[in-house]
Order: C-alpha cells, then structure tokens, then sequence
C-alpha cells in the first residue's frame, strides 16, 4: 500500500498517529526495567516459553508488533536518543533473536532525532583498552543488524549524527524525513568513529566525502544525502515511520530465502573479487529458485495470475 493511500484511511492532525495503529501491538520484550542478559529459559513462566525466551531489554529500547514487521524504538528522547552501552548492548540482544513472526524490522527514533551519537557521558574515563572492548561491542551490536538475515529500514529524522550515522548505515534501507540532518563530528573533539562507520559509511558515500566530513564538519541535510547515498528515500517531516512500513510489509511478502540471500549475499557478493562473485552468484541463484515457494511464484507469473512489473512514478518521495 502507497504511503498516502496509507495516510488517506485516517483523519488525524499528526501524520505520524495517521498509521493504523491498531495492527500495532506491544511486544513481550517491552518493558521499562534495567537490562538483564543471560537470563536461562528455566526462569521464564511457561506460558512465555517460546522459540525466543523472553529477553529483557533496557528501557531505552521500544518494541512493538505489526503482524510481519517488528518496530525497534530508540527511546532517549531527552538525550536526543544518544546510544550508550546498554542500550548498545539491548540492540545486540535484540537483532540477534528477534521476534519468530518477523521478517522485517523497522528501526525508528522517539522525538525529534534518530540519534545524536554515542552518549560521550557514559565512557569519556574509560582506558584506552576499555574502549576497544566498547568500540568492539557496537560492531557485534551492528553487524547483527547488517548481516542478521532480515531487512531492516530505518526511519531518520533530525540529527544522525556520529554514531547514530554509524547506526543508520548497518541498515539495508534508510527512509529520511526533510528534517534530516547527517554529520560526523568526531575529529572535531579529538576522537575517531568506532562503531563500523569507517567500513560502512564509505560505503553509502565514498572515503573521500567521510573525509571531507570529518575533516572539516561538513553537514549534508536530507536532499543532498539523498543524492550522496545517505538515505534511498526522502519524506515530509512525519511521514518518514508511514513509508517505513510501507517498505517493510513491501518486504514482508518477498519469500524468507530470497530477503536472505539479498541481505546476507548480495553485499558480499559486491565486495568479492569478479570470478568469486560470480561463482557466488550462480549459487546463490540455484538455491533460492529450487525453494518450493518460489516455483509456485514463478509458476503463478507463468501462468498470468500475477500482474507484470510497473514503473511505480516519484518512488523516493511518497
């Protein structure tokens, strides 16, 4: 369903409340206590055992359910969703399990900002080996979000700054709002990025534009990191969670093994060298067109009883 067809069902003020907020359910997962990890499943009450034990994560961490999609909340709004270690540590918890049904994930910020970064209160006295470790937690947290096997679209809106930009680019899909703003400001106070951004983000944009930006604290706003390789889509302000679960539920109807083999192949595929990529290719190919789900696909295309592909118009902004 299109974004405005979405909206259009609803006569509500604000355009983040005009998503039909009633296939949205609170998860077991939510809870506003401290983080407690390594909990056994023998401590959890039966009629909560399940395939996942029920994890408990920090209150700084939001989840909910809409059928398929499972929405992931930054919850700091008073600290401009700042990520410290616990919160870090929720994110790593969280992508490493997620909810059975889920089949894509929406990553989304509470108030103005995604995120302004790592929160520089939490380990500005720790030793220098105490930040590897800390700097080594958020690649563990990250990478199981950029290689956990499902998609995951992220909403950006005001500050994505720092490591929030480190964040937002272990994503596979980044819907801004106008209100966008990305920046690196880690030079700037005699620090360096540790969260994957210098292996991820010149990915999105090149060396020499992170360069550029650390060096000198350029910001680029929404349109212009649209155009960079920031984000794929750009929305009005308050539209951005609209089109994230049109996104996602998009994804949702796409078989499991192909969203894997998309997510998980495809960037390293990219990354290889021309003769293994290719090997890779013919692989992975063979492997997701003998999955029974999708011979009955190609077999209902076949057979004319799926309508052929359309130009969808202003795709990056609806």
């Amino acid at each position: 369903m299109a974004t405005r067809e979405l909206m259009e069902r609803f006569d509500m003020p604000n355009p983040k409340d005009q998503i039909d907020n009633s296939r949205t359910k609170p998860l077991q997962m939510e809870h506003d206590g401290p983080m407690s990890l390594g909990r056994s499943q023998s401590d959890v009450p039966p009629e909560n055992c399940t395939s996942q034990a029920r994890r408990v994560l920090p209150g700084s961490l939001i989840t909910s359910q809409r059928g398929p999609v499972t929405l992931l909340r930054l919850s700091r709004p008073a600290k401009r969703n700042a990520l410290d270690d616990t919160t870090i540590a929720g994110i790593e918890s969280f992508f490493s399990d997620p909810p059975e049904q889920t089949r894509a994930v929406i990553l989304h910020g509470e108030g103005k900002h995604f995120s302004a970064g790592a929160d520089l209160s939490t380990f500005a006295d720790i030793s220098a080996s105490g930040r590897v470790h800390f700097s080594r937690s958020w690649h563990r947290a990250f990478d199981r979000i950029e290689n956990g096997g499902v998609p995951v679209v992220a909403v950006l809106q005001g500050a994505v700054i720092g490591g929030g930009l480190e964040l937002a680019a272990a994503a596979h899909i980044r819907v801004a709002e106008r209100s966008a703003y990305y920046a690196l400001p880690e030079a700037a106070r005699g620090i360096f990025v540790g969260g994957g951004g210098a292996v991820r983000i010149p990915r999105l944009i090149g060396t020499s534009r992170m360069i550029d930006m650390m060096l000198t604290g350029r910001t680029y706003n929404a349109e212009e990191g649209l155009s960079a390789g920031f984000s794929q889509y750009v929305v009005d302000d308050g539209h951005g969670l609209a089109k994230a679960i049109e996104l996602a539920e998009r994804i949702a109807t796409n078989t499991v093994l192909s969203n894997f083999a998309v997510v998980q192949a495809l960037p390293r595929i990219a990354r290889s060298d021309p003769d293994g990529g290719f090997l890779w290719e013919s692989l992975m190919a063979a492997i997701t067109m003998g999955d029974d789900e999708a011979k009955a696909r190609v077999n209902a295309f076949l057979e004319k009883r799926v309508p052929k592909v359309a130009y969808r118009s202003g795709e990056s902004e609806r």
